[in-house]
């Protein structure tokens, strides 16, 4: 923006400012297909923060246990989540658009009716759409672990975040989450053993791991990181208070 003064200047003469975002979108190529899908199913499955503050009621026309799950990529385990757990609403968080697409068109293909999705920034999501102690659940399945010292503050699983989590789960509701980078699990460890109003439900203790629960759908890319060695580890921490 040498030239100009101000942004607005700048915008007049049609000249695009990039602005800082507090997550990185990859937008890649969004299919027919996923199009396609987005624009059939959004009427009645995809959600915006402009609708304010949900009643998940009046979302799914029922009261049901409601779990939300944070980046939940091209939303395969989502959709596998959801259709085995009919008694569930399911609220998925993702920012990448071809993710949202395909969730969606799996959706639609295999019926299922009790899901929900944002294409936004989670943290928005969370601070203008969910409820406080509305959540029976929240996901966060590999993240990002940004492997570099100097990246390490971009990590999501941070104290503050976790507190604003904390809020929006009902007193009883859990924080799972799963990474494949043993020192993201020991950074996620750390910050959750912290963390004001959290238990650790892991029968080996307050810095203990869980076996992955059924509900949690195993990855292909699971399986080709076990068959090469590859850990993964699971942490619920349960809302106390």
């Amino acid at each position: 923006m040498k030239s100009f003064k101000s942004e607005e200047e700048a915008r007049a003469a049609g000249v695009y400012i990039s602005k800082v975002k507090s997550f990185v979108k990859r937008e890649g190529r969004l299919t027919n297909g996923q199009a396609r899908a987005i624009e059939q199913n959004w009427s009645n499955k995809g959600l915006s923060v402009e609708q304010g503050m949900l009643n998940f009621e009046e979302v799914f026309t029922r009261s049901a246990p409601t779990v939300l799950e944070i980046g939940f990529g091209m939303g395969k385990s989502l959709v596998e989540m959801a259709a085995a757990a009919p008694e569930h609403d399911f609220i998925g968080i993702e920012v990448h658009r071809p993710g949202v697409g395909a969730c969606l068109a799996d959706a639609e293909e295999a019926s299922i009716e009790n899901i929900r999705v944002f294409e936004h920034d989670a943290v928005e999501v969370l601070a203008q759409s969910i409820p406080d102690g509305s959540l029976h659940r929240l996901q966060l399945y590999f993240p990002d672990p940004w492997h570099k010292t100097r990246h390490h503050k971009r990590r999501i699983v941070q104290p503050d975040f976790v507190q604003s989590l904390r809020q929006k789960l009902a007193v009883g509701g859990t924080f799972h989450m799963a990474t494949d980078w043993e020192p993201y699990a020991e950074h996620m460890m750390e910050v959750m053993t912290q963390a004001q109003g959290f238990e650790n439900i892991s029968p080996d203790g307050p810095n203990g791991y869980i076996p992955r629960p059924d509900y949690r759908p195993i990855t292909k890319f699971e399986v080709r990181g076990q068959k090469l060695g590859h850990g993964v580890w699971d942490i619920i921490f349960k809302r106390i208070n």
